[in-house]
Order: C-alpha cells, then structure tokens, then sequence
C-alpha cells in the first residue's frame, strides 16, 4: 500500500511517499521545500508568514496526493510549531486551512523515533545519536539496541543562524558567539557517558552535508559515510569568513554539495563539534534513515 507521511520540520518541510508491504518499506517518491520555518518565528511567536507558507506547501502537497488517489496520510511537525507560544492556534489555523490532521510530535518522541529508525540495520551495540535540526536537537545513548539516555536540546542549525549570523556565513566574532552559546547548554548533557570508544550515529541533515563536505574537502570517495570528529573543526574553519574572501573553489563546493543548506550548514556543524568534543566522541558515522522511517516501524509495520 501507499503510504505518505508530511514533515513540518524547523528548516524544510517535507512528503515521502512509501510503498509498504508486510515489514518492508520502500520510498518511491519523496517532496522537499526549504523554507526555513523557525526564521519566521519572532519572540516565540511563529508569524501569520510562516503560517501562510506551512499551508501553501501543505495545499500544493494535498493536490499532488489527491491527484494519485494516495489517502493514507500521516502528517506532524517538531520543534518550530512545538515551541512556539501559539503553538495550538498555529497548528489548528493550519489544519482548518488545509484539511490535512497535523500532529505535533514531542522532543521526547522524536528521539525514539530517531532511534528506532537507525537501529534497523545497526552494527554496532553502543553509543550515541544525534539528530541536530532546525530548531532542536536530539541525543539519544544507547547500548544493546535499547535506549538508556535521551534528550531534546534547544539548539538548532536554523535557530542558530537567525540568532547570531548576518550573512550566508559566520565571521570570527560571529562564531565565536555560536560557540559560547552552544557550550552553554551542554550542561544538560553531563549525564551522559563520555568515552572515546562510543561512536556518534549522525542523521538529518547537517550530517548528510557534513559528509559532503568532508569528502569534498578530504578526497573520499563520495560513498564514504565515516567523519573523524577531529576534522569538522577543520571544515568549520575553512568556510568561515575572514579578511580573505572565499576561493572560487571553496564557493563550488558550498554551491554543489549544500545548496539548500548554506545557511544552516556551519550552525549545525557547530552543535556537532561541541557535543562530539564533550562526548569524547571520536568518529561520526552518517545514516540516511530518520524519524519518518521510525514513525512507520512504530505505527504502520507492527
């Protein structure tokens, strides 16, 4: 059967369209609009603009579904219409706008359903996964393919650049500034193991972009999903805006392997530096799997 599930996410909003037979599943068709959500909320108030934009992407969703007779949908949104102060007014204008039944998934949900979508397939026994979004971040600690630790961080790529950065990149003096702010919610971590044995399983998308860039920068084959902690500081540094502009080369790599995450790109790599670095992490591994994948396994393939 054909099943589509709706993403209103803090940086893009998203439809993936899944063929589900028996306990497989296979994506057949997938829908992507940055927009950037969390931009338009303003002293914790998401904007009759972001609204607007939510249910104009939703109808344009809503017609193509309509179209191909697909009417198993499942739709939610995370942190940027969770957090927000009109979160309940916001998402009911949206489902009274579009017809579409919006869930709103806690931090606490996102995490498990991060977890049990990565988990499928895992090789290895222990250690950590991050989901650093738009406007939040999730940490789960894991050993034995059971959960021991998760938390929800209001740390997020978009977030971080609407609060600190003017540009499409960070100054010196801007990521400076990132940096503190990050290093001051790390606090909420301490109870997590630290060691140099656990490996980060990264997804979403600073993560994809990370392994891009790292490739790009370090020569590795494009399949290669492995990223030394050690070298994002490296790729943090390299486009980070100085005296110097620039090299034509380095703006091909931003333009070719993160077009729509130029903004967004440098913030994420920041939370992933500083929580590797706290973590004693010291491999990062990038998996395409996430919390559309988990809801299903969760809800539909029982």
């Amino acid at each position: 059967m054909l099943y589509a599930l709706i993403d209103i996410g803090s940086a893009t909003i998203r439809m993936a369209i899944y063929d589900i037979k028996g306990h497989s599943l296979q994506l057949v068709h997938k829908r992507k609009h940055t927009i950037g959500l969390a931009a338009y909320v303003k002293d914790e108030i998401m904007q009759p603009e972001g609204i607007n934009k939510a249910c104009e992407i939703l109808q344009e969703f809503s017609e193509f579904l309509q179209a191909f007779n697909i009417t198993r949908v499942e739709a939610f949104t995370t942190a940027a219409l969770r957090n927000c102060k009109n979160s309940k007014e916001a998402v009911a204008t949206i489902i009274e706008r579009t017809g579409i039944d919006l869930h709103v998934i806690s931090g606490d949900a996102e995490a498990t359903y991060d977890f049990i979508a990565i988990t499928h397939g895992l090789n290895y026994t222990e250690g950590y996964i991050i989901d650093i979004g738009g406007a939040s971040t999730e940490l789960i600690h894991f050993t034995n393919k059971e959960i021991q630790q998760k938390i929800s961080l209001p740390l997020g790529s978009l977030a971080l650049h609407a609060k600190f950065v003017k540009g499409f990149l960070p100054t010196a003096s801007e990521l400076t500034e990132l940096r503190k702010y990050v290093q001051g919610h790390l606090d909420q971590i301490a109870h997590f193991p630290h060691s140099e044995d656990l490996e980060i399983c990264g997804i979403g998308g600073t993560f994809k972009g990370a392994s891009f860039l790292y490739n790009a920068l370090f020569k590795e084959p494009d399949t290669n999903t492995h990223i030394p902690a050690n070298r994002i500081s490296e790729i943090i540094q390299h486009f980070t805006l100085t005296a110097s502009p620039l090299s034509e080369t380095d703006i091909i790599t931003l333009l070719t392997t993160v077009p729509d995450r130029l903004r967004t790109v440098i913030p994420g790599l920041v939370i992933a530096e500083e929580l590797a670095s706290y973590l004693h992490a010291n491999t990062i591994n990038y998996r395409d799997a996430g919390m559309r994948e988990g809801f299903i396994y969760t809800h539909i393939i029982k």
